[in-house]
């Protein structure tokens, strides 16, 4: 059996580079090890007499330790929202009736404002850990997983659509389990865009760290330790020598993660490209390299191969992989018709439910008035994924297309994706009170902050994803930009757009609840909008009305998808698949 460049790579360094490798690996793990020990204790902490704390220290000497407990809510949401993308990706791709109901509820769902998770389940975290701070810590960790699900399910389901043909025969043909075909089909030809829309998850529960950290439902404020909470205390206080150095400790947290996390994976995931010639310029890593050189690999292979072969033997109850079997069409029609009838019959009894706890209560005119605040905040949303797309699609097709470049801008975009937009709105709030700027304008620049990313990231992914040898081709056929671009580039880039700005518009949505309403000290500026309603209603705890608003941005969200993003992702799929 022929060995692999990696033990090749191994076997030619010397002893002593081995050993060194091998512990900074060992001491690596220790130091991960250390931290989560420091912190576990504190998570199951007890509820003083006092409650729940509403206020936390703004002490500078805080922040590494608050960096701490920010990271670890992170990181947790962050492997949830994995987990999460699976199981919902795998649901919707391979039903055909459950994907009509699962994507549009999975739009709905991105577009929800992080409050409205919170004010309906706030009371069930607390419930399930009764005076415990786990029950604090947990309602924050959904609300960041709130945050970072969507668009990794959708980046994974539409790898699922997008499988190669052919590389779906050979599984068919070799008859594998469904459980192999998952870790030998499916995620490998998803690392790329979901690796991508992982950097971009932890960029968006950035974006949400205060509200996840500070969490003020019905009247109440429940603050937990953590830099978010920190940057909206110091905000309070007018402090913004603190919030700068909130922001310093944000930079070094976020390079930290791109060299020892981000940068291996995206160099790591390159064996995964669809193309049949290695590229010219390799993305490279040095933890990567350690990691290699260390030899972890094959002490991780002694427990992680018996493993494998276990649950290969475990999961053989749940199928094969094998021909596609086509069912009578009586049949089907008559079980697609129950199955529509059962829909339609949930759905009447959510408008029932609907009219009798909201649209009754409070009158057609506020729901009249709820609706005009929608369209408010659509056309906000509308401009925002016109000028990403102009601003973005061509910077991100270069980074992804060109390894070089990536090496260098990747850290740079990691900081401004990553960076929680949301802490620089003090400044942006006193330049708006200072120039006059009206917020109706300036939220729309407030909401890019933390949504055009999407976009970024999704055409990144699609342009690392491209073969080099169609690039090579469009070359030897003596191309110029423009038609390469008409030709080539732009088809191959549809879909990963397609996937960005579904994420993005829903993004902005959500992202209205905190930049239609943003204060410094104690001016407040608030724009006309939804998302400013949800924010308002959500901090009195009105029931009613935050449900009134939730329902009409869903409303709002499932028009698009159906009359915009759906017929778009379709094309995409039948025009202009690489595979």
């Amino acid at each position: 059996m022929p060995r692999s460049p990696l033990s090749d790579d191994r076997s030619q360094a010397s002893r002593s580079t081995r050993i060194w490798t091998g512990l900074a690996v060992a001491i690596g793990a220790l130091v991960l090890l250390g931290a989560l020990a420091y912190l576990l204790p504190a998570l199951g902490a007890p509820i003083g007499p006092a409650g729940v704390p509403s206020h936390v220290s703004t002490d500078p000497t805080n922040l590494p330790y608050y960096a701490l407990r920010s990271l670890f809510r992170m990181f947790t949401a962050l492997i949830i929202s994995l987990v999460f993308a699976f199981l919902y990706g795998l649901a919707a791709a391979r039903s055909r009736r459950l994907g009509a109901v699962l994507i549009p509820l999975l739009d709905i769902l991105q577009s929800v404002p992080v409050l409205g998770f919170l004010s309906a389940t706030i009371s069930i975290w607390l419930v399930l850990f009764p005076g415990s701070i786990m029950g604090v810590e947990a309602a924050s960790i959904f609300a960041i997983f709130t945050s970072q699900a969507w668009n990794m399910a959708f980046s994974f389901y539409n790898s699922l659509t997008s499988e190669p043909a052919d590389l779906d025969e050979a599984v068919r043909l070799m008859r594998l389990t469904r459980w192999q075909r998952f870790w030998k089909l499916d995620v490998p030809n998803s690392m790329i865009p979901l690796l991508w829309n992982c950097m971009m998850s932890m960029g968006g529960g950035w974006f949400f760290l205060t509200a996840s950290e500070m969490i003020s439902v019905n009247n109440r404020t429940l603050a937990l330790p953590g830099i978010g909470s920190f940057v909206e205390e110091a905000t309070a206080e007018q402090d913004l020598g603190k919030v700068g150095l909130a922001i310093l400790t944000m930079i070094v947290v976020v390079l930290l993660i791109d060299f020892l996390l981000w940068k291996p994976l995206t160099a790591w995931a390159e064996k995964f490209r669809y193309t049949s010639s290695q590229s010219t310029e390799p993305r490279r890593s040095l933890v990567l390299t350690v990691i290699r050189l260390s030899g972890v690999k094959d002490l991780l292979g002694l427990v992680g191969h018996p493993l494998a072969d276990m649950l290969d033997r475990i999961t053989r109850p749940l199928g094969r992989t094998g021909a596609r079997w086509s069912r009578g069409g009586g049949r089907r029609r008559a079980s697609d018709l129950v199955w529509w009838a059962c829909l339609a019959l949930i759905g009447l009894w959510g408008l029932w439910q609907l009219d009798r706890m909201v649209i009754h209560p409070l009158g057609l005119g506020e729901v009249g008035h709820v609706f005009q605040l929608g369209l408010l905040t659509f056309l906000r949303v509308l401009i925002l994924m016109v000028v990403c797309t102009i601003v973005w699609v061509p910077i991100g097709a270069l980074i992804g297309m060109n390894p070089r470049i990536s090496r260098y801008l990747q850290p740079l975009v990691q900081i401004l994706a990553s960076f929680p937009a949301n802490f620089i709105f003090p400044f942006v709030t006193m330049v708006f009170i200072i120039w006059r700027i009206d917020i109706n304008w300036g939220s729309i620049l407030l909401m890019a902050l933390g949504t055009q990313w999407y976009i970024l990231f999704n055409v990144i992914a699609g342009a690392s994803a491209i073969p080099d040898d169609l690039l090579e081709m469009s070359r030897s056929l003596g191309q110029n930009r423009w038609q390469r671009w008409k030709t080539l580039i732009l088809p191959a880039l549809f879909g990963s757009w397609c996937t960005g700005g579904i994420t993005a518009a829903g993004g902005a949505w959500n992202a209205s609840i905190v930049s239609e309403v943003v204060s410094y000290g104690k001016t407040e500026l608030t724009a006309r909008g939804l998302g400013a309603y949800i924010a308002q209603v959500t901090a009195t705890g009105d029931t009613p009305r935050i449900i009134l608003g939730v329902a009409v941005m869903s409303i709002f969200v499932v028009l698009a998808d159906r009359f915009f993003w759906s017929p778009l992702q379709s094309l995409s799929q039948r025009r202009y698949s690489l595979t």
